[in-house]
């Protein structure tokens, strides 16, 4: 059975229940029995153990593993306890690797847990016959419950009986306005949520009237528990960096390898001792394998998050800094993301006047006297707390108020000077409110309502005027309230629409809207100047949401609006093929957002999705990055998000963008210079072992220089200020290699400059001195400072001439830091660790010569192609 699309009294006897007198105590153990409880099932969690050990799955770091294991292997058996130095260095840096990695913490899990705490703790039910208040997770379907205005819905339930019911559902359905219940309502099978009048959802509030209902659903099987289902479903996405880094640590890896392997087969037939030349060939898988380059990666995007959190975008997971910036899809939710979630007045008219007036805080007196007849005949309130405003009740309703109160008519003033006598309440067969006040003497009818059933009441008044007005503004999504007045000479014992809502006198109209954010059409429009497409993905009404987007410039001539049961019709196929022409997707499901995600990551576009209800979660999570509001947002789209704005606006995001792309191309300078200096170290030691025979670096060596000489400075350019151009670049193709754009190539090219600078030490310092270490400590020397002068030519493609020598203050220390480490292994007892000498004065001359080598090609190579 369909609980929606049948009757309550069916539904209570499909559940061998009694709207009266409940479930007996024994249906409630057979049902805790067959159902479990009323809560949402927790996926099972990873151990610390768990998480740590799947750090040690990357391709660099098991090379590294081996390398370390079978260099202690060969110390064990040589009894050369001197060289373990080599090995504990290898060990120590795969460990603080993988403990940084544990860090980071499940989305999945964040987001169920979320959803659990959201569950309503308690329920007033009905069982044998009496009501009692029982721990929500101890309910049944079948069971009777009651709920009220306030009350946090305990489960699904379909609606016995129900007074004026309304129940905020924004956060499951979209909706800005709460949705009006009828217990006497049937509805499709097939209906969407927010069209499901006779029932209520867990996890929602009631916000107006009473209601006895029936649980159809309990915990997982609820709509909420079905969108954790959803969340549980959806596995985590790695981000582009993410992937291209692992696919080049295979590559190096690969590379690595055959290395080694070449230089082992020399050195043997070379006659070189089996320890030594296992040695230099891990020195050269050392070299191949940047070891610091996914901790300087997430140092990085670690320092991008400080920044974004200054602009109000918190990160909650570091990859998706990246991820953010490469975007070229933004669907966004509308309640509360592209408009204010409060509704406003934002139109009035009057029979007095020729044509509709803006709702300003100097209305004329004919709007204030509409105003203050809609705020007599109105429940809702609003109250300042500290000078913080405060709306309390239906939405609609404080609309008015706030208007009125804009323009000096202040409810609680009024409601004194014009006494309520009488009322009779909203109720969604009428669609009118009424109320009785005494005015200026008179004893007056108030009636406020939807025109098309008030106009029909009236005896007086330009009605067809009226209609033509309605019309326009409904044209304009708003939602439209008439307000008709009678004058009595008694007021009625027990007052009756017949009585009171017939023989009325029609006064005016007015319009509200969830109006869109100010700052967001602006938001918008650097978007699409930044190749970034905005799609708006809404639970509202078509009209409405058209009409928004429209506002925002996001629906243009030729975009298409269709609405869930439309994208029902259509096959994932249909959906990609016609997935670019549409702009605004209304009356959606969960299921619906995510199939929107997938269809245009399908397109090999990277999809934001931005959101803040329960109903966002699953599609937050599928997107490449999930951008929940903070504000406004639910703590389940936060848990399914990577990010979370603070300041609700959407214009964070345009901040945020810009930033990402920022951090992406300063990752790009950095893995470039990695590589580079990488490049040139294996390019060094393959060289020499092929021509020399003898390796001019030593594995201790070439570890100091990536980690320390390489790390430091590699950070520092990390931290470029963003290029003012940035945000007039297209997106980068979520397949463009990190190497496009002729980063490979400079690879290349400052390799091969590394290494010959490097070998020409390395022949000179050994030529001189006639050792073999003198040559080493040459090479070493000349190969450090080299790649931290070479830092500085990172820093952008245009000359350090025009962006300044010594702008980046952090990498002015990292390149200070770095020489000083540098001085005391080279001029300090420390050097025989690393089995240094010490030089001549004419060497050290001729070395800082090399050192700057780099500098002076770089920059005839920047100049010659900015000409070009």
């Amino acid at each position: 059975m369909i609980p929606h699309s049948s009757s309550a009294t069916d539904v209570v006897k499909a559940y061998s229940s009694d709207a009266e007198w409940g479930l007996t105590k024994q249906d409630i153990l057979r049902l805790q029995n067959e159902y479990g409880p009323n809560i949402l099932a927790e996926k099972k969690k990873k151990t610390f153990i768990g998480r740590f050990f799947d750090q040690f799955k990357d391709v660099m770091i098991i090379i590294l593993l081996i390398a370390a294991a079978v260099s202690f292997g060969v110390i064990c058996v040589e009894q050369n306890w001197n060289e373990l130095f080599e090995p504990a260095l290898i060990l120590i840096i795969v460990i603080l690797n993988a403990l940084m990695g544990v860090i980071q913490e499940s989305k999945a899990e964040k987001a169920l847990e979320a959803l659990k705490n959201m569950s309503a703790p308690h329920a007033r039910v009905i069982r044998d016959g009496e009501e009692q208040i029982i721990d929500a997770k101890d309910l049944v379907p079948g069971d009777i419950i009651k709920v009220e205005a306030g009350d946090f819905v305990p489960a699904d339930a379909r609606l016995i009986h129900s007074v004026s019911l309304k129940s905020e559902e924004s956060a499951l359905t979209g909706e800005s306005v709460p949705s009006e219940k009828d217990a006497d309502e049937i509805t499709e099978e097939n209906a969407p949520l927010g069209d499901r009048l006779n029932m209520i959802f867990s996890g929602c509030t009631i916000t107006y009237g009473t209601a006895l209902a029936v649980v159809t659903a309990t915990g997982m099987k609820t709509e909420m528990g079905r969108i954790a289902n959803l969340l549980a479903g959806e596995k985590d996405t790695q981000t582009p960096l993410q992937q291209k880094l692992a696919q080049l640590g295979k590559y190096l890896g690969i590379i690595a390898l055959a290395a080694c392997a070449v230089v082992f087969v020399v050195g043997l037939i070379s006659g070189i001792p089996i320890l030594e030349i296992f040695m230099t060939s891990v020195s050269l898988a050392v070299s191949a394998i940047p070891e610091g380059l996914p901790a300087i990666v997430t140092i990085i995007l670690s320092i991008g998050v400080q920044r974004m959190a200054k602009r109000n975008a918190l990160i909650r997971r570091l990859p998706a800094v990246e991820t953010l910036g490469c975007a070229s899809v933004i669907c966004s939710d509308k309640t509360g993301t592209l408009t204010q979630n409060r509704m406003t007045l934002v139109k009035a008219y009057t029979d007095s006047l020729n044509d509709t007036e803006d709702i300003t805080d100097h209305c004329s007196e004919a709007v204030k006297k509409l105003l203050t007849l809609g705020t007599l005949c109105s429940d809702g309130t609003v109250v300042f707390e500290n000078g913080v405003e405060k709306q309390i009740g239906d939405p609609t309703e404080t609309a008015i108020v706030h208007a009125a109160h804009i323009n000096g008519i202040k409810k609680d003033e009024i409601i004194k000077q014009y006494e309520r006598l009488a009322e009779i309440p909203f109720d969604s067969d009428r669609k009118l409110m009424t109320t009785v006040n005494r005015i200026n003497g008179k004893i007056t009818v108030i009636v406020k309502g939807a025109f098309d059933n008030l106009s029909l009441r009236c005896i007086a008044g330009d009605i067809e005027k009226a209609r033509i007005i309605t019309d326009q503004m409904s044209a304009d999504a708003l939602r439209v309230l008439a307000v008709a007045i009678k004058e009595i000479d008694i007021v009625p014992e027990e007052p009756t629409s017949e009585e009171l809502e017939n023989g009325l006198t029609f006064i005016g109209l007015i319009g509200m809207i969830d109006p869109p954010r100010p700052e967001a059409k602006d938001a918008v429009a650097i978007s699409q100047k930044a190749g970034i497409r905005t799609v708006m993905i809404t639970g509202d009404h078509v009209v409405t949401a058209a009409a928004i987007a429209k506002q925002l410039g996001i629906y243009k001539d030729g975009d298409k609006a269709i609405t869930g049961r439309q994208l029902d019709a259509m096959s994932d196929e249909e959906l990609e093929k016609h997935v670019e022409e549409i702009s605004v997707y209304a009356r959606v499901s969960p299921e619906n957002k995510i199939r929107i995600v997938k269809a245009w990551q399908k397109k090999g576009h990277v999809v934001s999705m931005t959101g803040d209800g329960v109903n966002d979660a699953p599609a937050l999570k599928a997107a490449d990055i999930g951008c929940a509001m903070e504000i406004t947002g639910t703590d389940v789209a936060k848990g399914a998000s990577d990010m979370t704005l603070t300041d609700d606006n959407f214009a964070t995001i345009v901040e945020a963008v810009k930033e990402g792309r920022g951090i992406y191309a300063n990752i790009r300078k950095v893995v470039g210079f990695l590589l580079g200096s990488n490049t040139g170290e294996i390019l060094t030691v393959f060289t020499a072992m092929l021509l020399f025979r003898q390796t001019p670096l030593l594995s201790m060596q070439l570890l100091w220089v990536n980690l320390v000489t390489d790390s430091l400075p590699a950070i520092a350019v990390g931290m470029e200020a963003v290029e003012p151009d940035i945000m007039e670049k297209k997106p980068r193709p979520k397949n463009e290699g990190i190497f496009a754009n002729g980063l490979g190539l400079n690879v290349i090219i400052q390799g091969i400059l590394f290494a010959a600078i490097t070998l020409a030490g390395f022949c000179i310092g050994k030529t001189v001195m006639g050792t073999l270490e003198a040559g080493q400590t040459m090479a070493f020397m000349i190969l450090s400072l080299s790649q931290v002068v070479h830092a500085f030519n990172m820093r952008s493609d245009r000359s350090l001439f025009k962006i300044g020598f010594f702008t980046n203050k952090s990498l002015n220390i990292a390149a200070l830091v770095s020489i000083a480490l540098m001085a005391i292994v080279l001029f300090t007892p420390v050097r025989y660790a690393f089995r240094l000498v010490l030089l001549t004065p004419q060497l050290y001359l001729i070395a800082l010569g090399l050192i700057l080598a780099p500098l002076v090609f770089i920059e005839i190579k920047k100049a010659i192609k900015n000409r070009k």
